[in-house]
């Protein structure tokens, strides 16, 4: 809080127990050194002791003002840190392509990109990866429902596959493949529909990278990008699956029972509470082994910090790819890979749920989302709420122009400083080389408080995977901004005073700019 200074310091408490004195008097000592130095007057306005020791700063105006400086000479780069050197792999949306992106894929979607964005920020060497489920009964199951659909069985008939997907999506797949249209596969190459309705594989191919193609549309609707696509079938073809599994049995970690292959998770430290199926008795393998697999190829190919952005309905993996990790005895850290999991998304729309059912091909699609309100309001909406907190996703507050509705109230802050500025008819270089002593009021500094607090926040943000603290510091930082234009006029006939007001609005805008790009969302200059 303001009130309570600037700056905080707790060092007097620290050092307490060392120099066996109290920290209030360690404090005291330390607030009367500093009082001594001949500088402190032009920075630090006031300096109290709080509680048991705390030491708290009150900078003065001309301290405050210096952000400006820093926002004129790194603009968008504002609270960049310089490259250090380490590789960063983030895996999110990561979907079955047994069907279009839903809600949940989109929520993954906003928070992967902007944690890749934060973490750019912060001088990684970001890549982005999205692992595609392309093995398992899921895709069986895809394969024999547009086979059922091109003979005609429809979803209510009895005959239609019990675990088979019924969306309208499966009926589009089947009547293409009856077509003999072409789509482009998984390695870029086209893969054209044979007709032949007694080849299952043949369709399996074909409905896969039907729906790849569908989901890259829905990316790009989202304005997602990726570095790579990984593969599952890839880690059987290698052998990367049977060498994981090899390596853990050399290690003593495995056990045969009731005909299946175990691991023993709950004694490799990761916290799981029973042993788990490796390899099921008809000798396919679960699900989370190709994880295993998956992961060490991440940490081989130079990894070693990898971040997963998936649904909750997964945390049972985190303990179970862990464990199968420490058991390969690869140096790989206990907390490898970091996760965040998040809740799934509740849609209203005019006051009603729209109920998300995949296999009854009732969900509410990303592209819906997108249609319905637009790139910016849904990636703003689906960030500003902590990851593992449920989210009801208002489709008429994201329409709405009216200060209730974060986006539009952070852009509409934008986008008036950008009509003041063109108001104002002055040069930029005139307005970010201006004289800023004029900036004393309470609240010039209550805005100048919040640009200064903006590295702080985008290095927080980045620690603790959060990218919803950039959406609350943009709506705060907006509602200063409001603020501040209520209780001061910018353009007054003092001309000190008017560009000294230009810069800070300038700055303003160029850091609301800026933290908006990180959450991939525009900053538009007319509203």
């Amino acid at each position: 809080m303001a009130a309570h200074g600037d700056i905080a310091c707790n060092i007097a408490m620290q050092l307490a127990r060392r120099l066996r004195l109290k920290p209030r008097d360690i404090a005291t000592a330390i607030v009367e050194a500093l009082r001594s130095r001949p500088e402190l007057p032009e920075l630090i306005a006031s300096i109290d002791i709080a509680g048991p020791g705390f030491i708290n700063f009150h900078l003065t105006p001309h301290a405050l003002r210096a952000v400006l400086d820093d926002v004129a000479a790194q603009d968008s780069h504002f609270g960049f840190q310089p490259r250090n050197g380490q590789k960063l792999l983030v895996e999110y949306v990561s979907a079955n392509p047994t069907g279009p992106l839903h809600v949940g894929h989109a929520r993954q979607g906003a928070l992967g990109d902007a944690i890749c964005r934060l973490f750019t920020s912060q001088g990684y060497a970001v890549t982005r990866e999205f692992y595609y489920n392309d093995a398992g009964n899921q895709i069986n199951n895809l394969a024999i429902s547009v086979q059922a659909r091109a003979r005609g069985v429809a979803p209510e008939s009895a005959e239609f596959p019990a675990d088979g997907y019924k969306g309208d999506y499966i009926r589009d797949i089947a009547d293409d493949f009856l077509a003999g249209a072409t789509v482009r596969g998984a390695d870029g190459e086209p893969v054209t529909a044979s007709r032949n309705l007694d080849d299952l594989d043949a369709i399996r191919r074909f409905a896969v990278a039907y729906l790849r193609h569908e989901q890259d549309l829905d990316l790009q609707a989202f304005g997602l990008r990726f570095d790579n696509y990984f593969l599952e079938s890839s880690l059987y073809g290698s052998g990367q699956v049977q060498t994981v599994v090899d390596a853990l049995t050399r290690a003593g970690h495995t056990y045969e029972s009731e005909g299946a292959l175990w691991l023993r998770t709950t004694t490799l430290g990761t916290g799981d509470d029973k042993d788990r199926v490796m390899r099921k008795s008809d000798g396919s393998y679960t699900y989370f082994v190709p994880d295993v697999a998956y992961h060490l190829d991440k940490w081989t190919r130079g990894f070693h910090r990898a971040v997963n952005v998936q649904g909750s309905d997964h945390h049972g993996t985190v303990a179970r790819v862990r464990a199968g990790l420490q058991g390969l005895d690869a140096d790989i850290p206990k907390d490898y890979p970091a996760y965040v999991l998040h809740k799934m998304v509740k849609v209203l729309r005019n006051g009603v749920e729209v109920k998300i059912s995949k296999r009854a091909g009732s969900y509410v699609t990303l592209r819906d989302l997108v249609d319905w309100v637009g790139r910016d309001a849904a990636r703003y909406f689906l960030i500003m709420r902590r990851a593992d907190s449920e989210f009801v996703f208002d489709v008429d507050l994201a329409l709405s122009k009216s200060e209730d509705n974060p986006v539009y109230y952070v852009q509409y802050a934008h986008a008036r400083i950008c009509s003041v500025l063109a108001h104002a008819g002055v040069a930029h270089d005139e307005i970010v080389n201006a004289d800023t002593a004029a900036l004393t009021s309470a609240a010039d500094c209550t805005l100048l408080r919040r640009l200064g607090s903006y590295p702080d926040m985008l290095t927080q943000a980045a620690l603790e995977l959060a990218p919803h603290h950039v959406a609350f510091w943009l709506r705060d930082c907006a509602a200063e901004f409001h603020a501040w234009y209520g209780a001061e006029r910018v353009l007054v006939d003092d001309a000190e005073l008017r560009l000294a007001r230009l810069r800070l609005a300038h700055a303003t805008s160029r850091v609301l700019a800026a933290g908006l790009q990180l959450l991939g969302v525009s900053a538009p200059e007319q509203m």
